[in-house]
Order: C-alpha cells, then sequence, then structure tokens
C-alpha cells in the first residue's frame, strides 16, 4: 500500500496539485448575460439515473455526446438551476468506456449578472473531432432537497418524502433520445405524477424522443422513508500529527440536525418508552455509530452541555468503533451538536518515503455510518503538522472550495505548527472512503526544537530562582 503512497509523492512534486487547486478557484469563466451553450454538441442517447434510497438524491448519467460542428470540440456545459446549483456537491465526469482514465476537468461558471441557470463546464481530455462520439458518466449528488409530507407527524407515524424533478434531464444539448429511472427505498409509493413504468421500487419515465436543449417536464413523487434525514449544517476537523510523541490526534465538533418530519404533539417519552421494546421503524436518530482505523484509543465524546450522553468505545487491531446514543432521540428540526475525539499510533497513518519526506494518509471525515447516509453542508478540515514541517502538498478527490496554508501555535511552540486547512461543501457520507494524503518535508533537527525549547524554559527557571536566591534582600549592615 505505501507503494501507492510513494507515487502520490510523486505525482504531488510534479503536478503541483496544490497550485492547480488553488487556481482553478481563481480562474472561473465569466458568463456575458446573453450566454447560451454553443450547439457543437447532440446527445444521442442519454440515461439517467436518481437514487433515492438514502437522505439525499444521487445522480448518475450516461451520455453519449457527438460533435455536430465543423471543427474539433472540448467544452460541454451542464445546466442547473439557480436554486439547486448551490446544493449540488462531488459533481465528477469520467469517460464510460474507460474507467482507468483521470475524471475530466470540472468548472463552476459565473455570470456578469444575476441568472437563473447556472453552468458546470466540462473540460475533454482531448479535442472531440468532428461527426465523433463520447459517452460520458455524470455523477453528481444533491442535498436538502427531499420535502417531508405532511410537514409535521406523531412520533409513530411513517414518514413520506416528496420529490419534484424535470423527468427530462438536465442539459443545454438537443437529446435525440433520453429515460429518467428513479430507485426508492421502498415499494410504498402512494403518489407520482405522469406515466411512469413501474417495476417494484423502480419507476422509468420515458423514453423521450428529440428533447429541446434546455426543456422541463416537472413531475413529483411521493415514497415513504420512515428514516432519519441526517444532515450536518458544520463539521470541524482537527487532525494533530506529532513525531516526537509518535501520535496522530483527531477531533471533530458536529452541527447536527434531522431534516425529517417535526413533531405534531409534544414528544412523549412514556409512549417512546413503551415502544422501545419492539424497535419499529423511526424517522427519529436514536444513535450514531462511527467506525475508526484499527488501533484508534482514547476516545471521548461530549455533547453540548458535558458528557450525559451515552456512548461506547470498542477497538482492535483491524478495526474500532464509537458508538453514540443521545439522551434523547432526535426528531425532524431538532439539533444536536456534539464532539468527539481519538488518538492513534502515528505509524499506522504516516509513513517516511526517504530522506527528510513523509507522506500522511487518513481519510477526508470519520463521520456516522448509517444505512440511510448523511450530509455534509460544510466540512472544514484542518491538519496541523509538526513544528519546522516544510513543502506541504496534498492530494484529495473531494471537491474544495476552500485551501489555506498557514501557522498555529500550540503548547511549547516557538515558531508554531504549519497548518493546512480544507473547505469543502455539499459532502455526503461517501467520503469516509476518499483519502486526504498530505506530504511534507520535516528535518531531522526539526524533531529537536521541542525538547531544546522545553529544557532551555526549565533552565531559565532554575537560573532566574538562583539569581533571585542570591539577592542580598537584609536592611542592615553585613558584620566585619
Amino acid at each position: 500500500m505505501w507503494q501507492l503512497y510513494r507515487v502520490a509523492l510523486l505525482l504531488l512534486t510534479v503536478c503541483g496539485l496544490c497550485v492547480a487547486a488553488a487556481d482553478a478557484e481563481s480562474s472561473r469563466q465569466i458568463l456575458p448575460k446573453t450566454f447560451k451553450p454553443p450547439q457543437v454538441f447532440k446527445n444521442t442517447n442519454l440515461v439517467r439515473n436518481t437514487n433515492l434510497e438514502k437522505g439525499y438524491i444521487k445522480e448518475s448519467i450516461n451520455v453519449v455526446i457527438e460533435n455536430v460542428d465543423s471543427s474539433p470540440q472540448s467544452e460541454y456545459y451542464i445546466p442547473f438551476d439557480a436554486d439547486t446549483i448551490g446544493k449540488v456537491g462531488g459533481i465528477e465526469v469520467r469517460d464510460k468506456k474507460d474507467a482507468t482514465k483521470p475524471a475530466f476537468k470540472v468548472e463552476l461558471t459565473e455570470w456578469e449578472i444575476e441568472s437563473s441557470t447556472q453552468f458546470y463546464r466540462i473540460s475533454l481530455a482531448e479535442p472531440l473531432p468532428p461527426k465523433s462520439q463520447q459517452t460520458l458518466q455524470i455523477t453528481y449528488h444533491i442535498l436538502s432537497s427531499l420535502s417531508p409530507l405532511p410537514a409535521t407527524i406523531s412520533q409513530t407515524d411513517k414518514q413520506y418524502l416528496l420529490y419534484k424533478f424535470s423527468s427530462y434531464s438536465p442539459s443545454g444539448y438537443q437529446t435525440t433520445k433520453q429515460k429518467t429511472k428513479l430507485k426508492f427505498p421502498t415499494t410504498d409509493i402512494p403518489s407520482s405524477t405522469g406515466k411512469p413504468e413501474k417495476q417494484g421500487s423502480t419507476y422509468t419515465y420515458g423514453p423521450y424522443d428529440n428533447v429541446p436543449a434546455g426543456a422541463e417536464q416537472i413531475e413529483s413523487v411521493r415514497y415513504e422513508f420512515t428514516k432519519p434525514l441526517v444532515h450536518a449544517t458544520l463539521l470541524e476537523r482537527d487532525v494533530e500529527i506529532s513525531h516526537w510523541g509518535g501520535n496522530a490526534a483527531f477531533e471533530e465538533r458536529y452541527q447536527l440536525t434531522n431534516q425529517g418530519a417535526s413533531l405534531s404533539k409534544q414528544f412523549s417519552r412514556l409512549q417512546w418508552q413503551q415502544t422501545a421494546y419492539y424497535k419499529p421503524a423511526s424517522s427519529a436518530i436514536t444513535g450514531l455509530k462511527i467506525p475508526l482505523r484499527g488501533g484508534s484509543k482514547d476516545a471521548y465524546f461530549t455533547d453540548e452541555i458535558g458528557n450525559i450522553s451515552t456512548s461506547n468505545f470498542r477497538t482492535g487491531e483491524r478495526e474500532a468503533v464509537l458508538e453514540l446514543k443521545p439522551r434523547y432521540p432526535i426528531f425532524g428540526s431538532w439539533k444536536f451538536p456534539f464532539t468527539v475525539g481519538w488518538n492513534g499510533e502515528l505509524s499506522n497513518y504516516v509513513r517516511k518515503v526517504g530522506g527528510e519526506s513523509y507522506v500522511l494518509n487518513v481519510p477526508f471525515v470519520d463521520g456516522p455510518k448509517m444505512a440511510e447516509g448523511a450530509s455534509y453542508a460544510k466540512i472544514n478540515v484542518r491538519v496541523s503538522l509538526p513544528e519546522g514541517a516544510t513543502n506541504v502538498q496534498y492530494q484529495t478527490s473531494v471537491p474544495l472550495v476552500g485551501v489555506e496554508i498557514s501557522s498555529r501555535k500550540t503548547y511549547m511552540d516557538t515558531l508554531g505548527r504549519t497548518t493546512l486547512t480544507l473547505s469543502a461543501s455539499n459532502v455526503i457520507d461517501e467520503a469516509r472512503e476518499q483519502p486526504l494524503i498530505v506530504t511534507y518535508d520535516y528535518p531531522f533537527m526539526a524533531g529537536f526544537r521541542k525538547p531544546i525549547t522545553i529544557f532551555v524554559g526549565i533552565l531559565a527557571v532554575f537560573a532566574t530562582a538562583w539569581a533571585i536566591g542570591n539577592v542580598d534582600v537584609s536592611i542592615g549592615k553585613k558584620k566585619a
């Protein structure tokens, strides 16, 4: 596995990914108010798959595009409604027929003035020649777009969600043939508009022929989802690396909420205890399970007013699990701010790759792993490297909205720790599987900076005490 890290180090050094990511944020295309995607492509066949099995929407679009212009073309645009674009995350575009190739570059464009439609611009790896075709796989997710209907329920009722969508896939180009498939978590689907083909928990809209660019056909479905909609408005994650102590310390601070249906009546603790014995499906958050890397230790958990909820921590060489149980079930619109933290052996996360260079490999986020999924509106990841670390570079597949390298002083520091801060928005729990790789140089003598500081500090204390002890503070004259 560490051979992969060496490859990553080489890629980081050659490509300068940090600089590229920063440049991508500062070089967005500014669109004029009259902009429309040039009709140089057409979609010959498009299949859109929408997965509603979790508390957020996952979209996967397989589309065959054809260059209908007389010259090679490399820029393909994907439109989104202005109300939706701020909820879209994790957009990725690849060559469907060759998954080994890297993902295409995707950029969010900007307008000179406010517009009702926003675009992502895809830059193909190579310009597509005239009359040639290429199959794209476009994947992304949309947060906070499912509405409970009814909006209020009793604490034992089933929960139903309403999903409004266009059965025509959003596209800036004419589409010769297309269809949209919806995958539900259950067959309990009381209502839907349009005339979809129904097969169990899968509905298919279409096929549709010769759909114009930008066309919409609004539909809606209402389906049963008696599970919590777990959503964090903010997650702050700290990773502190100590070479001297041989330790990696982690802390995550959550602002958690349930986006499900609110209670129509006051919560009844008695009724909740009566139904707890047969454990029916519930729209409330009753517990969280956070898997951690094997060898994790010293786990702790506190909520807003102290550690008054229940937690259980099990650790082993292969896996560790931190289980949390709030002191009350978290129903729709209720909030649950809490903090978790743990330590790990440095050797499980950091590897020396030659000379003074090191590679840190951690998940972008450690968070709840739940069947119903979890989403994050904003994540701030702060990686504090040892004091004296230089040449910091990083790599992650999670799309970032902000990057900063700064200095942060902690205990007994002189110059401060080198700190890498990464910000991401509209992230889902699949980011648990996305590694964050950080490379840095740490000179051998830098490891003695803190011990020398401590030694000099103690020596100064003793020297000061000795000097004060030898000061003559007597009033009278000394006897001869």
